[in-house]
């Protein structure tokens, strides 16, 4: 028996394009001119603000630079200035200090050398006649070799010279055993075990004296010795240690 039955039939649906109005269409492109004609229009009020106020700025900002490069430039001269004077001040300090530590030096020894004439001239009772005034030292190059000087006075009757004799021995110690070694073994300047003096108010014995290696001083011994009718003897014993450090 023939299929009576017709096939099924597919529907498709195809939507339906309107052409568009032409006065649409127009519409839309005068709306999208005149919106980027505003649009552009605004953009560019601003910007044009912007770059106004930047160039009526300007030269503000250039006077404040050129106001706050001066400023530095007096800043860093007054800076100068002041590192200047503070080297002359340090300058001027120094040597006044120099200036004043050699007056006060000066003044020392002014008032050594009063002190040394007035007990000359003006001596208290008891230290009338010869005397040993004092004895100084002073190193020469570190190689044990010293500089000396004594010095003899003539303290109150300066009328008349006194005159005599004076030994110098220096005491120490060498291997251990003391030993006493006179001023002329260690002295070119001296050629007798006595040095000899003649003065009415005061007398300086000077020289230079070495030291034997391994010899190790302590002492000074100074005896001096007048003759004729101011015949008198005058001894006094000075530290090693003292000497040299002063």
């Amino acid at each position: 028996m023939a299929d009576t039955r017709h096939p099924q039939e597919e529907f498709v649906i195809v939507p339906r394009r309107r052409k568009p109005h032409p006065w649409r269409v127009v519409g839309v492109l005068i709306l999208c001119l005149l919106s980027g004609l505003v649009g552009y229009g605004v953009g560019w009020s601003q910007g044009g603000y912007r770059i106004e106020d930047v160039a009526q700025s300007r030269p503000s900002l250039a006077r404040e630079l050129s106001s706050v490069k001066e400023e530095y430039d007096q800043v860093r001269q007054q800076k100068v200035r002041l590192e200047r004077s503070q080297a002359i001040d340090e300058q001027a300090l120094n040597a006044a200090r120099n200036t004043i530590a050699g007056l006060e030096s000066t003044i020392a020894n002014l008032e050594a050398d009063l002190t040394f004439y007035r007990n000359i001239m003006a001596p208290s009772e008891a230290s009338k006649g010869l005397q040993v005034d004092r004895l100084t030292l002073r190193d020469v190059r570190g190689e044990r070799r010293y500089d000396f000087k004594l010095v003899l006075t003539q303290v109150g009757d300066n009328k008349s010279y006194i005159s005599g004799v004076v030994a110098v021995n220096i005491i120490g110690e060498q291997k251990g055993e003391q030993e006493v070694i006179p001023l002329r073994d260690l002295s070119e300047d001296v050629e007798d075990l006595g040095v000899r003096f003649r003065f009415r108010y005061f007398q300086d014995v000077e020289g230079t004296l070495t030291l034997p290696d391994n010899f190790e001083p302590y002492e000074v011994q100074v005896v001096a010795k007048a003759e004729g009718s101011k015949a008198s003897q005058a001894e006094r014993t000075f530290e090693w240690r003292q000497l040299a450090e002063n």
